[in-house]
This record gives C-alpha cells, sequence and structure tokens, in this order.
C-alpha cells in the first residue's frame, strides 16, 4: 500500500469511527454507568470485532454475506431486534439513578461486542475499505499488515475518548431530569439505529 492509499484509507476511517453510531452510544452509556476504567472493555471488544471483521474481509467472507440475499435478511433483522430491545430497556430504565454496577466483564464485553458485531456501519465500511483502498496488483496480506494496526489504532482512540465522555457526563452531577433525559436520547438513538438497519435493502451484486 502506497503513503497516499494509507493516507486517504486513514481519513475514510477516522470518518467511519468517529460518526456516532451503535457503538459510541453504547461506550458513552457504558462510561456513565460502570465508569471510564471498566467501560474500556466494551472498546476491547470493539476492538475484537473490528480485527475479525478486516481479517474476514481480507479472506471475502463480507462480501459473501453481503452477496446472500437470505444470509443478510438474517443478519439485518436479528440486529435490528436486538437495537430496538436495548433501546425500549434503555428508555424503561432512564428513570432510575445512574449507579456504577457490579456488572462482571464477561456481561460487558460480550453485550458490547454483539452490539459491535451487528451495527450496520460495519458491513458497510468493511465493505467500502476493502473495494476502495485495497491495491490488486499487491499481495492482500501485505497490505493488512498496513491497515490492520492503523484500523484498530484509530478504533481504539475513538471509543475510548467516547467512553471518556460518557464517565465524564456520569461524574458533572447532572440534574436528575436532565440525567434522565440524556439516557432517553439514548436509548432513542438504539430505536433508530434498530430501525434503520431493518430498512436496510439487501446489496445487489453487480
Amino acid at each position: 500500500m502506497t503513503f497516499e492509499a494509507w493516507s486517504v484509507f486513514a481519513v475514510f476511517w477516522v470518518v467511519l469511527v468517529i460518526t456516532p453510531g451503535p457503538n459510541a452510544v453504547n461506550c458513552i452509556t457504558n462510561g456513565m454507568t460502570v465508569g471510564f476504567r471498566r467501560g474500556l472493555i466494551a472498546v476491547l471488544a470493539i476492538l475484537t470485532q473490528a480485527t475479525l471483521f478486516l481479517l474476514l474481509s481480507a479472506l471475502g467472507v463480507t462480501a459473501l454475506l453481503a452477496a446472500s440475499e437470505t444470509a443478510f435478511t438474517v443478519a439485518k433483522w436479528i440486529g435490528a431486534g436486538f437495537l430496538i430491545y436495548l433501546g425500549v430497556r434503555g428508555w424503561v430504565m432512564a428513570g432510575t439513578p445512574v449507579t456504577v454496577p457490579d456488572r462482571p466483564a464477561a456481561s460487558i464485553y460480550l453485550r458490547s461486542l454483539a452490539i459491535a458485531t451487528i451495527n450496520p456501519k460495519s458491513v458497510a465500511g468493511y465493505l467500502a475499505a476493502f473495494s476502495q483502498f485495497v491495491q490488486p496488483d499487491v499481495p492482500i496480506w501485505q497490505q493488512m499488515v498496513v491497515i490492520l494496526p492503523t484500523a484498530l489504532t484509530l478504533t481504539a482512540l475513538s471509543y475510548t475518548t467516547f467512553t471518556a465522555l460518557g464517565a465524564g457526563i456520569g461524574r458533572a452531577a447532572l440534574g436528575a431530569v436532565f440525567n434522565i433525559w440524556v439516557r432517553r436520547v439514548l436509548a432513542l438513538c438504539f430505536v433508530l439505529y434498530g430501525v434503520l438497519l431493518g430498512v436496510v435493502t439487501t446489496p445487489v451484486r453487480s
């Protein structure tokens, strides 16, 4: 991968990971409820998903999923239902005080991994990355040596920042009403992402 191609890829990835989506909402929520340090477990889960999707994209599995109408539809509806469930539950629980529950690390990790995996931005982002920035005349694994650390570093920085933002909101001693509405807005974001995922059309094979 040339320096020019890497630069364009890096800019693309920055835009991808800083654009608010389910992962960002989840990281902000974790920062508010479990604190910054425990919230980093979710960042680790997102990095796990990113590594897996990057490797699968390199092997062409993501493109195969997008080309299969049945697989895409099943994944779409499972993901949409899960996100809507999280949103409705978040709205219902918004009136309860913000505390720091003793959630097991495994629970934080697995929940965040599930959200990252069904993130509607993921398939589109990884497909775009590998269709636009990978050079066909260069062995893919030589390019992955550059792509993988670049993507993971930018991803870690972005979602660590979102987690810190959530932790900062939680420490700011916000008024009870405002705090409830912040949580309800985050809950509505999950519902919105779920609805959008549900209406995504199946990619058409060119």
